[in-house]
């Protein structure tokens, strides 16, 4: 079951491009990475989809239920995790996530807890006191107190220190592991890498690509060294072959295409190494926007 289905979703705000005719699918029980750099349209299509702003035509569907329509039911089943967080500065840290529990049905004050001291966040500190790093662990319990079958995460790890980076990323798993579908923005994509099934591009306002990682790296091109004593690099001048280095009796190069070709060249040679490697998905992502 598709828990998201976005059909050519558009919004300009004025003359100012949103998003143009994205589409796309988010299966139930996946974390889906939705990748772009500052200002491609990851924000817009979250706010979108959380029907915080409306599009300008398109639509978008969440649990099967129109995204504008039924908003507010919607949410009920939603946690958002936004790339900037700001709150009532005077509250307390406890005060603020019982506030939003208090729009979820049910008592939350067990989870919270639980949440709170994993995330290693003090609750009796007052949010003003709070480095942007903590504000950002208030967020994330905020986001998950009440345990939503949907997480949207903009950017979510930006001002967490390596060591929480790693016990959030944890925390996801274990939620995703519980039945929890997750909606991952980021422009890191190291992070992306390690923690998606599939992965939609965004580049100026549309979608270029979306495909699970694995087939996109094999898919793609491959990183070939050789190293070997005597080595002409033109020997490898050839169709599919792009970047072409050599230095110190080692050649460097990407191709794309058969790689049984590459194979063959490289078995007539007296090498002593040769590693062909899977592009990362920072590579890939270049590939699309240079």
């Amino acid at each position: 079951m598709s828990i998201i289905a976005v059909n050519n979703l558009t919004k300009y705000y004025g003359k100012s491009r949103g998003i143009v005719d994205v589409s796309f699918q988010v299966e139930e029980g996946e974390i889906f990475g939705f990748i772009g750099p500052n200002g491609a349209g990851k924000s817009t299509t979250i706010r979108l989809l959380l029907s915080l702003i409306y599009p300008s035509s398109g639509s978008a569907a969440i649990f099967g239920k129109d995204a504008i329509q039924h908003g507010p039911v919607i949410r009920q089943e939603i946690g958002y995790l936004p790339s900037e967080v700001f709150y009532y500065e005077r509250m307390k840290v406890i005060d603020l996530l019982k506030y939003s529990a208090s729009f979820f049905p049910g008592d939350h004050t067990a989870r919270m807890h639980e949440l709170a001291e994993y995330m290693e966040l003090d609750l009796g500190r007052r949010i003003d006191d709070l480095s942007y790093g903590n504000k950002k662990k208030v967020g994330i319990v905020q986001g998950l107190l009440h345990r939503p079958k949907l997480l949207f995460l903009d950017e979510p790890t930006s001002g967490l220190d390596p060591l929480m980076q790693r016990k959030f990323f944890q925390l996801i798993r274990e939620e995703n592991q519980r039945g929890v579908t997750v909606f991952f923005s980021s422009h890191i994509l190291g992070e992306v890498q390690r923690l998606c099934n599939r992965v939609g591009i965004i580049k100026e306002g549309r979608i270029v690509e979306i495909s699970d990682i694995r087939t996109l790296q094999q898919n793609n091109y491959k990183k070939i060294r050789v190293a070997a004593g005597e080595l002409n690099p033109a020997y490898f001048a050839a169709a599919g072959v792009t970047d072409l280095e050599h230095a110190n009796g080692v050649v460097r190069f990407f191709f794309k295409g058969d790689i049984n070709t590459v194979v063959q060249q490289i078995s007539s040679l007296n090498v002593t190494d040769v590693t062909i490697e899977e592009p990362t998905l920072e590579e890939i992502f270049m590939h699309y926007y240079e």
